[in-house]
């Protein structure tokens, strides 16, 4: 069973640190799945399992969440300098990229996740 209050609080440490990772792309951004995985796992416990699946619950979720942030960003930009066509390509080439390596981060949550979980 999916404990959707430790998903939610390993989500906005994700959130928060992947925000604050944007000065160090690829370290910052493993940092913050592991440092999410790891709060969604340790509230959860119950086993490496459980751990793991929240943590990889929260990773995904949180690095979506943070794609679509950025890809907001970009689309807004590409309207400004090179209009609607800009702003589509923009918010759909960062989107679709940026879910593509957060699903790919999130192994890195779900491990933090089953040590956070064998922690508690």
């Amino acid at each position: 069973m999916t404990h959707w209050r430790a998903v939610g609080i390993g989500f906005v440490v994700l959130f928060v640190a992947g925000a604050l990772a944007t000065g160090v792309p690829i370290v910052g951004h493993i940092g913050a799945g592991l440092i999410g995985g790891f709060a969604a796992g340790y509230v959860a416990g119950g086993g490496i399992a459980s751990g793991a699946w929240h943590g990889l619950l929260a990773g995904a979720i949180g690095g979506v969440a943070v794609a679509g942030v950025f890809a907001l960003v970009v689309g807004v930009l590409g309207i400004a300098v090179g209009g609607p066509f800009g702003g589509l390509l923009g918010f759909g080439g960062v989107f679709v990229a940026g879910v593509a390596i957060a699903l790919l981060l999130a192994i890195d949550s779900a491990i933090a996740g089953a040590i956070g979980a064998l922690v508690a």
